[in-house]
C-alpha cells in the first residue's frame, strides 16, 4: 500500500484518509492497562496539517476475527486519537458497511471500524493494475507480485467456500416444507446467501474491470435486517432466495432466483421494448440482439394493461416471432430474457456445490445475455432533401409545396 501509491489511495480513500503520503508499519506494540497488545499493522496518511491513522488486524485461512481482540484495539485507537481500526479476513459480510464481528457499539463512538475481505483486496489490486493503471513500472510490478501471491492457494487468502453449518438442514427443511420463519438457522443461511452474492459481484467486477454491486432497495441498504427478514419469508413461503446484481451500463440488474425446492437457478435481464413499430417488429429488434445466444433461453413479452406475459423458448421465437404476441391490439412494453441453470445442493465448493453453481450461472448469464443487450433509442429525425419532397401538380418544380418558401406569410405570397 505504501509502495504503490494508486493502490494505497484506492483502499484508504473511501475510509476518509487524505490523498497524501502513506506510511505503513507492522506489529506496533501498545500498552493497554497492565498488558501489551500488538496489532498486525498501522497505517498513517498525511497531507498538509491533516493526519489520518488506522490500526490493522489481519486473519488468513479460516481464522475468524475475535470480538475481544478488536475491542482491545479500539481502546488503543481511542487512547491515542487514531481514526479507525481496519480488519482483513476471508469473512464476507452480508451487506456493504456491515462488520462480520459484533463489538460493543460504545467503543465505536470515536473510532470507526472497517472491514476488507481478502477477495475485495485482490479485486481492487487487479482492477488497479489491469484497468485503472499504475504510473510507475516498478510499482506496477510490485502490485503484480502481490496479486500473484494472494491468488496462490497457500497464501491464506481464500475465496468464498462454505454456505455454513446450517445449509443442509435448512435445504432439507425447505424441501420438506417444514421451515419456520423464526428458525435462526434460516436467518444464518440467507445471510450467507447475501455474502455469496457480494462475492459474485467482486468476481464478476474483477473480470469486467468495473464495480459490480448488489442491487438493493433504499430500505434494505439502510437496514440489513429488513433484507434478511424478506429473504427468510421468501424461503419459508416459496422455497426461493432472490437477489440482483447491478452492472454498469447493463440494460437492467441481473436478477437471480435460487429455487431450493426445484434445485434450479434462474438468471434474467429485463429490457424495455422499442416505443414504435408493430409488435412483431419489436420482437425482431430483440431477436437481432440475441442472434448468437443459446436457443434454450426463455423469452417473455409483457404488454400494456395485460396481466402476465407470453413466454417462449428463443428457438421457437426465432421460427415465429408472432408467438410472443398474444394480442396484436396491445402495445408490447418490455421483455425478460431468462436462463435456467442446475443448482448444486452441497454446502461447499466443487462439483455439486451450491456456491460454484451460482457463480457459474452469474458468469454464463452475463456472457450469454447481459453483454449482448442494448437499450432501444429512437433514431434522430432525418432532414429530407429536395428530391424527396413531392411537388404538387401545376406548381413549378423549383417551388415544392413542402419547402420552407411555401410557408411564407400572406405578404410574401402577394408579392410573388
Amino acid at each position: 500500500m505504501s509502495s504503490v501509491r494508486e493502490f494505497g489511495r484506492t483502499l484508504t480513500g473511501p475510509l476518509g484518509a487524505p490523498a497524501g503520503h502513506l506510511e505503513t508499519f507492522i506489529e506496533v506494540p501498545f500498552a493497554l492497562g497492565d498488558k501489551k497488545v500488538f496489532p498486525d499493522g498501522l497505517i498513517r496518511a498525511r497531507r498538509g496539517a491533516k493526519t489520518w491513522t488506522a490500526l490493522v488486524e489481519v486473519k488468513t485461512g479460516t481464522n475468524q476475527l475475535a470480538a475481544e481482540q478488536l475491542e482491545n484495539y479500539l481502546d488503543v485507537a481511542r487512547e491515542h486519537g487514531f481514526d479507525a481500526l481496519i480488519t482483513i479476513s476471508n469473512e464476507i459480510p452480508a451487506a456493504t458497511g456491515l462488520h462480520p464481528t459484533v463489538v460493543d457499539k460504545r467503543k465505536l463512538r470515536k473510532v470507526a471500524l472497517h472491514h476488507w475481505s481478502w477477495t475485495e483486496v485482490v479485486t481492487q489490486a487487479v482492477m488497479q493494475k489491469e484497468y485503472r493503471g499504475v504510473a510507475d513500472p516498478d510499482q506496477a510490478w510490485i502490485l503484480g507480485e502481490l496479486i500473484r501471491y494472494l491468488e496462490h492457494p497457500r497464501s491464506g487468502a481464500l475465496s468464498f467456500d462454505d454456505m455454513g453449518p446450517n445449509w443442509v438442514a435448512v435445504r432439507d427443511a425447505v424441501t420438506a416444507g417444514t421451515l419456520r420463519g423464526n428458525d435462526k438457522a434460516a436467518s444464518e443461511v440467507v445471510a450467507r446467501f447475501d455474502a455469496l452474492i457480494r462475492f459474485a459481484c467482486l468476481q464478476l467486477g474483477r473480470r469486467l474491470g468495473t464495480e459490480v454491486t448488489p442491487a438493493l432497495t433504499r430500505q434494505e441498504a439502510a437496514d440489513p435486517a429488513v433484507r434478511n427478514a424478506s429473504l427468510v419469508a421468501s424461503l419459508v413461503n416459496e422455497g426461493c432466495m432472490r437477489a440482483a446484481i447491478r452492472i454498469p451500463n447493463a440494460v437492467s440488474p441481473l436478477s437471480i432466483e435460487a429455487d431450493l425446492r426445484a434445485s434450479r437457478l434462474t438468471c434474467s435481464f429485463d429490457v424495455e421494448a422499442p416505443k414504435e413499430g408493430r409488435a412483431t417488429t419489436r420482437v425482431n429488434w430483440l431477436l437481432r440482439q440475441l442472434k448468437d445466444a443459446p436457443e434454450s433461453l426463455r423469452v417473455e413479452a409483457y404488454a400494456a394493461r395485460v396481466r402476465g406475459g407470453a413466454a417462449e423458448l428463443l428457438r421457437d421465437v426465432r421460427e415465429n416471432p408472432a408467438k410472443l404476441v398474444s394480442d396484436p391490439t396491445k402495445e408490447l412494453r418490455s421483455f425478460r430474457i431468462a436462463q435456467i441453470h442446475s443448482m448444486g445442493g452441497k454446502r461447499g465448493v466443487g462439483r455439486g456445490g451450491f456456491i460454484d453453481s451460482l457463480l457459474q450461472a452469474v458468469d454464463t448469464s452475463y456472457a450469454d445475455i447481459g453483454q449482448r443487450l442494448k437499450s432501444w433509442a429512437a433514431a434522430p429525425p432525418r432532414m429530407r432533401s429536395v428530391e424527396e419532397i413531392e411537388v404538387e401538380p401545376g406548381v413549378q418544380e423549383d417551388l415544392p409545396s413542402a419547402a420552407l418558401s411555401s410557408q411564407d406569410d400572406e405578404l410574401s405570397v402577394h408579392s410573388a
